[in-house]
């Protein structure tokens, strides 16, 4: 079988790069990898094949590094691992593929109005798609505008894992919680809280690079636990229908997962209606029947290497249809079932990565 060569950055932090990587590793695909991040620490820089320590993804040296590093292993397959990569990469994108480098992200319009959640909320409001009622906040006099409690509060830019999402259950949590995000953010959304814990779903939906549906997938997410939970409270909100404990996941999804169509039908609608072009994640709670999206990630998610558990291997299936030249089945069988999660230790006894700007090349063996 014809080995791939592939770089994938952001190893470190368990995000969407480690992600991608663990599934590129059970592929039936022959991958040589190299491994790229910001981080010394980075538990993934040791499980690569070659290792670099690359700039920040906002340093004006970071497109030329990637871009040598990648010649000098003959890198077919460049994956973004991290938001700020991803930016960079969209905007730059004509420069890496003039290195030859297939680069299986969305299109630059996706990307910017998903990666910011109060753009991409009025988007689903003005094409009909069902979703959380939401306020956009830069002031503290927006707050007003929220007419229903509880409310999930987070910055319509970053914020992933739910990282300075807060819940508030009544007016004066929202006026203090309010107040605090202002301090760090010019601009974040209220949104309605919908739905149960058990009622809440990761789905990621796969087009071609020339915007064919492939497939799709769900994870029921379980929330409850300590690894899987943000924030967990009593309901003093007096609504039954809400469940006796509020939840916000974070981030590292388990749960139940398949195809789930009553779910990722809508998901499969909203991203045709985008153009999405490659993978892309919807967070969303099935309430009452509606699909309520009150996310979407235009990237590989951070459930990625659990969906190839189960034969849904989203970067091998597009190295495989743009890299390797195969015929890709559309609406490909895969696995349903339980995925749980839980933490894997690594030591290392001597952390010495290469620079990446100094073109020194580590091999593990």
């Amino acid at each position: 079988m014809r080995r791939v060569e592939a770089m994938v950055t952001g190893l470190g932090g368990g995000g969407h790069g480690e992600q991608i990587f663990k599934a590129l590793r059970i592929a039936a695909t022959r991958y040589e990898i190299v491994g790229g991040d910001m981080s010394m620490q980075s538990k993934g820089l040791f499980e690569a094949d070659h290792a670099y320590l690359l700039p920040p993804a906002n340093d004006p040296s970071y497109v030329d590094t990637v871009i040598a590093v990648c010649e000098k292993h003959h890198v077919q397959v460049l994956f973004h691992g991290s938001e700020p990569e991803l930016r960079v990469m969209s905007k730059k994108r004509r420069v890496f593929q003039d290195a030859g480098l297939f680069l299986p992200i969305n299109p630059e319009h996706v990307i910017d109005l998903c990666m910011d959640k109060a753009k991409s909320m009025k988007w689903l409001g003005e094409k009909g798609f069902d979703h959380p009622r939401t306020v956009i906040v830069s002031n503290i006099h927006d707050l007003e505008s929220v007419e229903v409690l509880p409310a999930v509060l987070k910055p319509s830019i970053g914020g992933g894992g739910s990282a300075n999402t807060y819940l508030a259950q009544t007016r004066e949590d929202l006026i203090a919680l309010g107040r605090h995000l202002l301090d760090t953010h010019p601009q974040y959304i209220v949104q309605e809280y919908v739905g149960t814990p058990d009622s809440e779903y990761t789905v990621g939906v796969l087009t071609d690079m020339d915007g064919n549906l492939v497939n799709s997938i769900a994870v029921r997410r379980l929330i409850m636990s300590g690894l899987s939970n943000r924030i967990k409270v009593p309901n003093k909100t007096g609504n039954p229908k809400l469940g006796p404990v509020l939840a916000i996941s974070s981030g590292i999804s388990q749960g139940e997962i398949g195809p789930f169509p009553e779910v990722t039908g809508p998901c499969e609608e909203i991203a045709t209606s985008l153009g999405c072009r490659g993978a892309v994640n919807m967070q969303c709670r099935y309430v009452d029947g509606r699909v309520l999206v009150f996310e979407i990630n235009p990237r590989f998610s951070g459930t990625t290497s659990l969906r190839a558990m189960v034969g849904y291997n989203e970067p091998d299936l597009l190295v495989r249809k743009y890299v390797l030249g195969e015929q890709i089945e559309r609406r490909f069988k895969y696995k349903s079932g339980y995925i749980l999660r839980g933490l894997v230790e690594a030591f290392v006894e001597s952390v010495n990565v290469p620079v990446a700007t100094e073109l020194t090349m580590r091999s593990d063996t």
